[in-house]
């Protein structure tokens, strides 16, 4: 990646964060934004020491041990509850209780918390665990903490962070500290996966001119090498404090002039399967992030007849078979994102698990009927779409016992 929440900047309303907007405007999704704080701290001032909220993470299952409660797991599933273990949802994170009967009801399998929150670790915590009971396997609670204009929790125990570009052109060990100690904040309170981090590369020439990233400067940096170094820092720092990573916007959001969520014009003419900008994404992948998050913008010498989120030769032919991507593949936001409009919603969950992808992301809950209602009535009369549905659960449940929260 609907239920959107519109927050107001100056006379405007916020939409969606991954396209054409005008500069006045922004985002709530996964790749949200909100008015930047004027008092953000120096990426070089140490982060503030964890509370004592920030619980360690659960200790990681040996891999022979998570192989086989995954497999276990998976061959309890039905098709239903393998369908919906392939859809994670949206809910605001003030009110995320309101969820919790589609969480019941479709099988899902992650949630994504949207908006802005300055709730206490407590709350958020209580809140959080509530809805886990809510379902019967343990679901991937996902925001969005990058950092500057896109932060989902603040307040005391959440501090503002800086925003990547602040934080690219300061050291290493600010980088890493700051990401660390975000994640541990996270992890303390039930959160396992961050959608971050931006591994989209802007062009200096183009700058502000990018509308979802380079406006709000979400990305670490302008020139690509510098990126990848930024994304090996980051990923082993969240990752370690016991918060998933997700590398977005795959394969790179940094040159297009519109936006996703707002328009169906955003175009990357430029990409290639030998392109340098995909440097950071590799660099991610090397380090071990959990997931990969497409966009849903054109690539066209990639692919020129499919947005990649739906591109099987970008999802599985690059990112897969070139990239060696092994972790979870998820959408952006399929819901509400105006790139999407042309297509049903049941059959954005088909062409996106169809493409290649594992964890469809929309941020609105009354889509999670028709996607999953989409999902298993393809699979039940395409053997081959069966078998796709089944090893895109495969990837959720691994992504679970590696956030561990499955365990058998």
């Amino acid at each position: 990646m609907r239920t959107r929440v519109m927050i107001g900047l100056a006379a405007a309303l916020a939409l969606a964060g991954c396209g054409s907007t005008p500069p006045s405007t922004v985002a709530a999704s996964p790749s949200a934004a909100v008015p930047a704080s004027p008092s953000l701290p120096s990426p070089s001032v140490p982060p503030p020491s964890v509370p004592s909220m920030a619980v360690p993470p659960p200790p990681s299952p040996s891999p022979s041990v998570s192989a086989d409660c995954v497999t276990r797991t998976l061959g309890k599933l039905s098709p239903a509850e393998q369908a919906g273990q392939l859809l994670m949802v949206g809910i605001s994170v003030n009110a995320p209780s309101g969820l919790g009967d589609t969480v019941r009801r479709y099988h899902l399998g992650g949630v994504f918390l949207h908006g802005r929150s300055t709730h206490s670790a407590g709350q958020l915590r209580g809140d959080i665990a509530g809805l886990q009971k809510r379902s019967a396997l343990p679901l991937l609670i996902s925001l969005d903490q990058e950092g500057g204009n896109v932060q989902t929790l603040k307040g005391a125990d959440f501090p503002l962070l800086p925003s990547a570009e602040k934080l690219g052109a300061g050291s290493q060990a600010a980088l890493r500290d700051t990401t660390r100690d975000s994640a541990r904040r996270l992890a303390g309170i039930g959160v396992t996966v961050n959608l971050a981090p931006v591994a989209d590369t802007v062009p200096a020439s183009i700058g502000e001119d990018n509308p979802p990233i380079g406006y709000w400067h979400r990305q670490f940096g302008s020139d690509p090498a510098r990126v990848a170094a930024d994304i090996r820092t980051v990923v082993p720092a969240g990752q370690g404090a016991g918060v998933l990573s997700v590398l977005k916007h795959f394969p790179g959001l940094g040159r297009v002039r519109f936006n996703t969520d707002l328009s169906t014009k955003a175009v990357d003419a430029t990409a290639t399967v030998n392109d340098p900008y995909l440097g950071p994404f590799q660099a991610g992948i090397a380090a071990g992030s959990a997931a990969v998050m497409i966009s849903s913008a054109r690539y066209p010498k990639l692919d020129g007849s499919a947005i990649a989120a739906f591109s099987r030769p970008i999802v599985t032919g690059l990112l897969r078979e070139r990239l060696g991507f092994r972790g979870l593949v998820m959408s952006d936001d399929l819901g509400a994102a105006v790139a999407l409009d042309p297509v049903p919603v049941g059959q954005r969950a088909v062409r996106f698990v169809a493409a290649g992808g594992d964890m469809v992301l929309t941020i609105r809950p009354t889509d999670a009927a028709p996607m999953a209602d989409a999902l298993i009535e393809r699979a039940a009369h395409d053997a081959a779409f069966r078998a796709r549905v089944t090893d895109a659960a495969r990837h959720v449940l691994q992504a679970k016992a590696r956030a561990g929260l499955l365990r058998c």
